[in-house]
C-alpha cells in the first residue's frame, strides 16, 4: 500500500512552518487514500529528548500517523545494502575533498554553481593510496546524466541538474539523499510532501532511485514559511514555535486555524480542511509569518499575511 510521510529532524521544537508542511504531508496523503507514515531522521546532529517533544507537537495539532515510528539510525544495514549494490555496480568512486577543494574548484566556468566539479571522479591507485593517508574518504555517486526529470505536483515537470554527489559521508554516515531514497521505497512512499528549499534535491534523488531499481516517487515542494524579510523561519524570529505560542497565551487549535488559513483552507479542524484540499488551489508563494503578531497575548487568530 503507498505511503506519504514526514520526517522531521530532533534537532529542536517545530516551528510553525515545520507544522504546516507537517498538515499538508497529511493532507496530501489522506486526500489520496494513502497512509501517512512518520519517520525520524535521527542520523545526524540529534537532541536528546527532541523526538519526544516533536511528536508531541505533531499529536497536539491533530495529525496521528499509520503504524510505528521508522528511526534512520536504526537502519543501518539497509543503507549498507544499497552501497554495496552500488559499488558492485560500478557507481561510486571515493572522494577525499575537503569543502574549500571543491569550493576552489567550483570556481571554474564549466562547473555549476554548488556542484561537485569531479576532482577526485579519475583518480589512480596511487593516488587514492596516497590520499587515504592523508583523510578518509567519503563516497560519491559516479553519475552518467547531467540533467534528470521529476514529477512535482506544484512545480509540474521539474529538470534539475544532479552532479557526482555524496552517499556515504567520510564519517562513514550514509549521507542524507542516500538514506530517503532507501527509506522511502522500503516503506512504500511514493509520495514526497516537503519545503521547496529542496526541489534542487528531488532530480539526484530519483535518479538515485532509478540506479537502485526502485519505483518512481511523486513530489510535492510546497513554498517555505518565511520571516518579514524573507528569510527562512527559525526559532531566533520570536515566538513561532507551538510551546512559545501556548505561553504567549495562544490556544493550540488558534495555532492550528492560523497554519491553515494561510493555505486558503478552513481553519475549524483538520477534517473540515481535508474536505475542502485541492492541491491545484493551495497557494504558490512563501507564507510571510510575523513574529510579533504572533507573539500576542490575545489568542485570536491573526490573519496570515503573503
Amino acid at each position: 500500500m503507498t505511503a506519504g510521510r514526514f520526517a522531521p529532524s530532533p534537532t529542536g521544537e517545530l516551528h510553525v512552518g515545520n507544522l504546516r508542511t507537517a498538515i499538508l504531508a497529511w493532507l496530501f496523503a489522506r486526500s489520496t487514500g494513502r497512509r501517512f507514515l512518520l519517520r525520524v531522521e535521527d542520523l545526524d546532529r540529534v537532541r536528546a529528548g527532541m523526538e519526544a517533544v516533536q511528536l508531541g507537537e505533531l499529536t497536539a495539532v491533530g495529525l496521528s500517523w499509520d503504524g510505528g515510528i521508522t528511526r534512520q539510525s536504526e537502519r543501518q544495514s539497509h543503507y549498507d545494502d544499497a552501497v554495496s549494490r552500488l559499488r558492485a555496480d560500478g557507481r561510486l568512486f571515493e572522494c577525499y575533498c575537503t569543502r574549500r577543494d571543491i569550493a576552489e574548484a567550483a570556481s571554474a566556468p564549466h562547473v555549476l554553481p554548488g556542484h561537485y566539479p569531479g576532482s577526485c571522479r579519475d583518480l589512480t591507485s596511487v593516488e587514492r593510496a596516497a590520499a587515504r593517508r592523508e583523510r578518509p574518504a567519503a563516497l560519491r555517486l559516479r553519475a552518467d546524466v547531467g540533467l534528470y526529470e521529476v514529477h512535482d505536483l506544484l512545480h509540474e515537470p521539474y529538470t534539475g541538474a544532479v552532479d557526482d554527489f555524496v552517499v556515504v559521508r567520510n564519517d562513514g554516515v550514509p549521507a542524507y539523499n542516500l538514506a530517503v531514497v532507501v527509506d522511502d521505497a522500503e516503506q512504500g512512499v511514493d509520495q514526497v510532501v516537503r519545503g521547496d528549499d529542496l526541489l534542487s534535491s528531488a532530480p539526484r534523488q530519483a535518479y538515485l532511485g532509478s540506479l537502485l531499481g526502485l519505483p518512481p516517487v511523486e513530489y510535492g515542494h510546497i513554498p517555505l514559511a518565511l520571516n518579514p524579510e524573507r528569510r527562512r523561519l527559525a526559532k531566533r524570529d520570536g515566538a513561532v514555535t507551538l510551546e512559545a505560542l501556548t505561553a504567549a497565551g495562544w490556544q493550540v487549535a488558534d495555532i492550528r486555524a492560523v497554519i491553515l488559513r494561510s493555505l486558503d483552507l478552513p481553519g475549524d479542524s483538520l477534517d473540515a480542511a481535508l474536505a475542502a484540499f485541492d492541491p491545484s488551489r493551495l497557494p504558490r508563494e512563501p507564507w510571510i509569518v510575523d513574529p510579533a503578531d504572533l507573539s500576542s497575548t490575545d489568542a485570536a487568530p491573526v490573519p496570515p499575511t503573503g
